[in-house]
């Protein structure tokens, strides 16, 4: 049916108009379109790379479970190389530095829980390994360098642990009053976590309370 004179100055216009637009409108959705697809992609790509870290922690948990170290380095090792960016990392690098601190190598430990300083993705799990770290260097009579590690800021959930730490390196440095402190703080800091709580009370009495 032909075109009323109206109609055809419409499409005309039309025409016009897709003839200067056109390109940046196909542009537009077509990079939409390949910004969707790779959203897709890195979605995907993500979860693989979760369940692959995933299956190499397993791996190395049971292993050190085992008391296998050649198979816990192994797996322990792929994981920080391959995935670093995941919790799967730094939870294998703390699983082995209990295992190296278990077998007294405290120098294995100290290397994994300083990657975990250095690498984790979370403020939570850096904590956790400065805490640990500063136990091992309990152990080697560095106190200066563990209090150094106590002192520095932490999330509050982890107050009460820090202060029983700070304790135990006061009480080794025969700072008897200030260990005395650290461990009452540990308490009112403790909730209900009635485990911790009667451990550290055990060492205040110790203290003279």
């Amino acid at each position: 049916m032909a075109l009323d004179l109206e109609e055809q100055e419409q499409v005309a216009e039309l025409k016009a108009w897709w003839r200067q637009h056109g390109r940046l409108i196909t542009a537009v959705i077509v990079a939409a379109a390949l910004g969707f697809s790779g959203w897709q992609g890195w979605r995907i790509y993500q979860q693989n790379q979760a369940a692959n870290a995933a299956g190499l922690y397993d791996t190395l948990a049971r292993a050190a479970e085992a008391g296998d170290a050649k198979a816990m380095r192994d797996a322990g090792g792929t994981l920080i190389e391959s995935y670093p960016r995941t919790l799967y990392a730094s939870m294998g690098a703390l699983t082995a530095a209990r295992f190296h601190f278990d077998k007294n190598d405290l120098k294995s430990a100290k290397v994994q829980l300083q990657w975990v300083l250095d690498n984790a993705p979370s403020e939570e799990m850096r904590d956790l390994a400065r805490l640990r770290l500063a136990a091992v260097l309990l152990d080697e009579k560095s106190y200066d360098e563990a209090l150094k590690l106590l002192n520095a800021a932490h999330a509050p959930p982890f107050e009460a642990q820090y202060a029983a730490m700070r304790g135990d390196v006061l009480v080794a440095k025969k700072q008897t009053a200030d260990a005395r402190a650290a461990y009452k703080l540990a308490l009112d800091k403790a909730g209900q976590d009635a485990a911790f709580r009667e451990t550290v009370r055990m060492r205040l009495d110790a203290l003279g309370g």
